[in-house]
């Protein structure tokens, strides 16, 4: 157990070390950067956590003793690192039980073992019955605070994935498998972690291994991600996405003002004119080719179009769907065309032509919509 100990204390102090020698670009950006020393400081205690218990060898003075440090350091420290990755998610944007809920969790199973080692009427480092209730009260109270940041996490992947969706062409949201990986394993690493500390045996150590590939997985991950270019595209998706959410700015008032008729009711509801606007300018588009062309943001769209963003927003909005589910359908239905009378493109070749930038995502798509490959389409067409 001792070496395990050691390891991890090397482990979570280059991690710690690997976050805090990062480019000088991740400083460069305000909310990058604050994650990252959320994610500094989780990593940190973690390895303070590790080094006190292979220091103090308080796994041979019992569980009692091991379990209150690793709950007093293992609370504060998944509190910060489920913050790195909600300020992340949300672009700086975070609700305040967020921020206050990990320290009002570390407060309260503080109390309560402070309480159960006071009147027990024993010595704090004794193992008596009530110490035990406490932590078993205070590994509940972790388990329901780490399950409420898995569901912050879903959420914000959920609006993630939408303002991705809603400004590029393409399948923008694999960029993000690492964020969904690891909302797998944080239920995980909330198990784990009562096992890890209540537990002894082979099962403490699998489980423990585990957690450190856990934890390793998720800070590497998360190293890579920020120096990557990603951050810096779902910026852009999240302010166009914060832009139509803010139909009440002043340009869109003033567009709506010059307009010969009302185009949005009730704030985001398309009126007939405005319906009958947005088809014309699809309808025009589409029969130029326009929708074919690779790399087509919403706002490009848009422009090409000759209509405001927020109104081409608000129309795919209100036939709900999305920017880049929509452009796919028609680039699928001219996919079709070009297969039939011409047989003997290749799958690159369409692809090319239809818009997408990759055959594979192209296949994918073709398969989501038609229920077919685009070889066994042309099999059944012939």
């Amino acid at each position: 157990m001792r070496e395990m100990q050691f390891a991890a204390v090397v482990l979570m102090s280059l991690l710690t070390l690997k976050l805090l020698l990062l480019p000088r670009k991740v400083s460069a950006n305000y909310i990058v950067n604050r994650s990252r020393w959320l994610m500094v400081g989780g990593t940190a205690l973690l390895a303070l956590q590790f080094l006190l218990q292979y220091i103090l060898r308080l796994r041979a003075m019992g569980v009692t003793q091991a379990v209150m440090l690793n709950l007093t350091l293992f609370i504060p420290a998944s509190w910060l690192m489920s913050m790195a990755l909600i300020y992340l998610q949300g672009w700086g944007r975070i609700w305040k039980l967020d921020m206050w809920l990990g320290g009002v969790t570390w407060v309260v199973v503080m109390v309560i073992i402070g309480y159960a080692a006071y009147f027990d009427g024993q010595p704090l480092l004794t193992a008596t019955p009530e110490l035990r209730s406490a932590e078993i009260v205070g590994s509940v109270c972790y388990a329901i605070m780490m399950g409420y940041y898995v569901c912050r996490h879903l959420m914000n992947l959920y609006a993630m994935r939408r303002a991705l969706d809603n400004y590029y062409d393409s399948n923008m949201f694999d960029m993000l498998w690492w964020m969904r990986l690891s909302v797998i394993l944080l239920p995980f690493m909330v198990l784990a972690v009562p096992l890890i500390i209540f537990v002894h045996g082979p099962i403490q150590t699998v489980f423990s291994i585990s957690l450190f590939m856990g934890i390793f997985f998720l800070e590497d991950s998360f190293c890579n991600y920020v120096v990557s270019s990603v951050p810096a595209k779902m910026e852009i998706a999240e302010m166009s996405e914060e832009e139509y959410a803010d139909l009440s700015s002043t340009e869109e008032t003033n567009d709506e003002q010059e307009s010969s008729a009302p185009e949005i009711i009730g704030g985001r509801i398309l009126g007939r004119a405005a319906l009958q606007r947005m088809e014309d300018a699809v309808r025009e588009w589409t029969a130029s080719g326009g929708h074919l062309k690779s790399g087509l943001t919403m706002p490009n769209a848009a422009r090409e179009m000759q209509v405001p963003r927020y109104l081409l927003a608000a129309w795919l909005k209100q036939t709900g769907r999305r920017y880049n589910d929509w452009l796919a359908d028609l680039r699928i239905n001219e996919a079709k065309r070009v297969l039939k009378e011409h047989p003997e493109w290749s799958n690159e070749f369409v692809a090319e032509h239809c818009g997408f930038n990759d055959r594979s995502y192209f296949q994918r798509k073709f398969k989501e919509k038609t229920g077919l490959s685009p070889a066994e389409y042309l099999h059944t067409s012939a």
